[in-house]
């Protein structure tokens, strides 16, 4: 079993922090993590499935251990941070992998596969939306600040960044939450307490309209590429619906749908069951 390393790399003057870990000649996959997370989320997934996977996981511009310019020097949008990833995988020597899109992760990565098909092998979503019936009734406050996008209304949704709103993200539609360790949400706290940090948050919340605009596209690349997809999707999400997961199949026909008996941060309690179905998903539409 290949261990995980961490490094860093200068992608066009930003640092971008990553792990990585399994045989340099493998398939590759790569791991884009979500809000308010970092490649930590993959801790447990990493291993699981390194010894036939070339696994690399970054973290996002202002997320992590990468590189958190300030706003005036770094324009906090998903169509940036996009961007950024792209040239990641240039700069690292990506020329064809898998994507594992987790929420945030899911606009960033179907942004690089609606602009470089060919690069694509396979897209694992886990709980990553591409439709607007995924989206529940907790978007409402956030669906008000990009319709009026007034100092009052970003405010009023300064809330999400609290600790025990990331606290209850983790634990929220968890039968059993002992099995959530406090790793995860302490640290991704810890990020959010930088300073600057909430702004940084606030600004890609008022983005994130730009990636429902584009569920059209997204859908549009699922029926012309078909691409091998599996949505692995922790059923009591309270922020991305089920019905989110089942309408990859109204557009692919290669889309594989899989439940699990948990909330937004799947990893968290079923890595296990998540990577087995994963190994099998990928057997067949990579190898």
């Amino acid at each position: 079993m290949s261990a995980t390393t961490h490094q860093r790399v200068d992608v066009d003057g930003l640092e971008v922090f990553y792990r990585e870990a399994g045989p340099a000649d493998a398939p590759v996959l790569l791991l884009l993590h979500g809000f308010p997370s970092s490649s930590h989320m993959f801790r447990d997934l990493i291993p699981k499935l390194a010894d036939k996977y070339r696994v690399i996981a970054p973290d996002l511009p202002g997320f992590g251990q990468s590189a958190m310019p300030s706003r005036t020097a770094f324009r906090y949008t998903f169509e940036q941070l996009a961007q950024v990833i792209g040239r990641f995988t240039e700069v690292v020597g990506l020329k064809r992998f898998a994507i594992y899109v987790f929420d945030y992760g899911s606009p960033v990565g179907l942004r690089l596969a609606t602009r470089f098909p060919e690069r694509i092998t396979a897209i694992v979503s886990q709980n990553g939306n591409a439709y607007v019936e995924g989206l529940s009734e907790g978007w409402s406050p956030i669906q008000k600040y990009w319709r009026e996008p007034t100092q009052e209304h970003r405010e009023g949704i300064r809330q999400l960044l609290a600790p025990e709103t990331t606290q209850w993200q983790y634990t929220h539609g968890v039968p059993d939450p002992t099995r959530v360790s406090p790793d995860g949400y302490t640290l991704d706290n810890h990020y959010l307490a930088r300073e600057g940090a909430d702004e940084i948050q606030l600004d890609l919340f008022l983005d994130y309209a730009t990636n429902v605009a584009m569920y059209p596209e997204f859908q549009a690349y699922f029926r012309k590429h078909q691409p091998p997809l599996l949505a692995a999707w922790g059923r009591n999400d309270p922020f991305f619906l089920p019905a989110g997961a089942e309408a990859f199949k109204r557009d692919n026909k290669n889309a594989q749908v899989r439940f699990f008996d948990t909330g937004h941060f799947a990893l968290e309690t079923h890595a296990d069951e998540i990577a087995t179905v994963m190994r099998e998903f990928l057997e067949g539409a990579v190898r």
